[in-house]
C-alpha cells in the first residue's frame, strides 16, 4: 500500500477541543514494552489524566489498566479511539468504533493515513485525526507535563 496524503483531518482548533471534552481514550495496539510509541504515548495521556484503555491480543494489564481485545469488549464509554497500527487494519476499527455509536474522535497516529476509513468515521459523525501524534499534539497545546 502507498502512502497516502491525509484529505480528512482536523485543525488544531478542533484538535484543542477535542482533547477538552476527551476523558477516556482506547489506544488500540498498546504495547506492553515501554521502549514502543504506543507505550510512551499512552503513560503520558494517562500521566495529564486521561483514563486509557488499552486494546491488544495479549497481556491482561497494562499502566495497571485491564488490557481488552477489541473495542466491542470495553463495557463503559469511549470519547477517542487512538490507533497505533497499520493503515491496511484501520478500516475495520473503525467499523467497530461506528458499531458501538458513542466514539467521538478516531485519532490514527503519526504515520497512519487510511483516507477511506477517515471518510467513513466522519460520515458516521466522528472526528477524524490522521498523521498526528495524540501526545505531541496536547503537549503544544497544553504545555510539557
Amino acid at each position: 500500500m502507498e502512502c497516502e496524503f491525509p484529505t480528512i483531518n482536523a485543525n488544531m482548533d478542533e484538535i484543542k477541543a477535542i482533547f477538552e471534552k476527551t476523558q477516556t481514550i482506547a489506544v488500540v495496539g498498546l504495547s506492553p514494552n515501554p521502549t514502543k510509541d504506543s507505550h510512551r504515548v499512552a503513560a503520558y495521556l494517562q500521566s495529564v489524566g486521561f483514563k486509557i484503555v488499552p486494546i491488544y491480543p495479549k497481556e491482561d494489564e497494562i499502566l495497571g489498566e485491564k488490557v481488552y481485545r477489541s473495542l466491542a469488549e470495553i463495557p463503559f464509554k469511549i470519547d477517542m479511539i487512538d490507533i497505533f497500527r497499520k493503515p491496511a487494519a484501520v478500516m475495520p476499527i473503525v467499523e467497530a468504533a461506528i458499531q458501538r455509536g458513542d466514539i467521538d474522535t478516531v485519532w490514527l497516529q503519526k504515520g497512519i493515513v487510511n483516507n477511506e476509513a477517515a471518510k467513513k468515521a466522519q460520515e458516521a459523525g466522528m472526528k477524524v485525526v490522521q498523521n498526528r501524534c495524540t501526545m505531541v499534539d496536547h503537549k503544544m497545546l497544553f504545555g510539557a507535563q
